[in-house]
C-alpha cells in the first residue's frame, strides 16, 4: 500500500509516494493553482509509480498551501513535517535549518525528529529564496549558479538584508568594482549570520541538516558551517524533506491505526 506526501510550497510543489522501502518522488513549480498543480503532479507521480488510488492508503499535506488540497487524508505544519524528514535524512541531525521561497527557519529536533523548539522568519523575503532570486537577476547571473561562482574567491560584505535594499547595494557594489563572485560571496554571508543568529536563541547542537530547495546552494551550506561552527549536512533529497517527511507522519498514523 501507498502513503502520499505532498508539500506545497509558495515556489515548488513536491510529491513523494512511498511504498515500502521505494521513494517516487516528482517536483514542479507551484504556479496560480496550488490545488490543481498538487493533483496534476499527484497523478502524474501514481503513473509513473504504477499506483491506482485505491491502492493510497494514507496521505499528507503540508507547506504553505497545503489549505488548498481537499483530497488529502490530514494537513499538517511545515515544520513538523521537515523535522521528521530531516531525521530520517541524516539520523543523529540535532537540528533543522529550512530555507523556503518565501520564508526560514530554525527547528530543534528530538532523535525521532519530534519539534522541541522553533524560530522562523516569515515577515520579509530577506534570506529566503526569493531573495537569491532577487540578488541573481542583479547580478546577471541564474541563481543556480550561487552555488560555486564564490568558490574560493573573498568575500565583500553585504549590509542589507532587504531585497529591495540589497538590490541597490549590489548595483553600488558593481559599480565600485567588486566581482560577482566577491558579492555572492558576501550575500551567503550575510545569510549565514543571520540563521546563525536564529540559531543561537535555540542551543540547537553541533550537526545541522540544511532543507529546501536553497540547500542544493553549495557556497550557502560553508557560509552556514563557518556562522555556525557546526556541521551542516545537505542531504540529496534535500528539497524533498517536507513532502517526505508529510509521506512519513502518515506512515507513522497509519501504524498507530493498525495496531488499535
Amino acid at each position: 500500500m501507498a502513503i502520499v506526501g505532498i508539500d506545497v510550497g509558495s515556489v515548488a510543489t513536491k510529491v513523494v509516494i512511498m511504498e515500502g522501502d521505494k521513494i517516487f518522488h516528482n517536483v514542479r513549480p507551484t504556479g496560480w493553482s496550488p490545488r490543481e498543480t498538487a493533483r496534476r503532479s499527484l497523478d502524474d507521480l501514481m503513473a509513473a509509480a504504477r499506483c491506482r488510488e485505491e491502492d493510497i492508503l494514507y496521505s499528507v499535506g503540508t507547506g504553505y498551501g497545503r489549505v488548498s488540497l481537499p483530497f488529502v487524508s490530514k494537513t499538517v505544519t511545515e515544520i513538523s513535517c521537515h523535522a521528521r524528514g530531516g531525521v530520517y535524512l541524516v539520523p543523529g541531525t540535532s537540528a533543522i535549518i529550512d530555507i523556503g521561497g518565501q520564508d526560514s527557519k530554525v527547528i530543534k529536533v528530538d532523535p525521532e525528529g519530534k519539534v522541541l523548539d522553533f524560530v522562523m522568519n516569515d515577515r520579509c523575503a530577506a534570506g529566503t529564496g526569493r531573495f537569491l532570486q532577487v540578488m541573481a537577476a542583479a547580478l546577471g547571473v541564474d541563481v543556480t549558479d550561487f552555488s560555486v561562482l564564490g568558490e574560493g574567491k573573498p568575500s565583500v560584505h553585504v549590509n542589507s538584508m532587504c531585497a529591495v535594499f540589497a538590490e541597490s547595494e549590489v548595483v553600488g557594489l558593481l559599480a565600485a568594482g567588486c566581482s560577482k563572485e566577491e558579492i555572492i560571496n558576501g550575500l551567503h554571508d550575510s545569510i549565514a549570520r543571520r540563521m546563525a543568529a536564529m540559531a543561537h536563541r535555540l542551543n540547537i547542537g553541533d550537526r545541522v541538516t540544511f532543507t529546501g530547495g536553497v540547500a542544493k546552494n553549495e557556497g550557502l551550506r560553508k557560509a552556514l558551517e563557518k556562522a555556525l561552527q557546526a556541521e551542516v549536512q545537505a542531504p540529496e533529497l534535500c528539497h524533498l524533506t517536507g513532502a517526505l517527511g508529510a509521506a512519513l507522519i502518515g506512515r507513522e498514523r497509519v501504524g498507530r491505526n493498525e495496531k488499535k
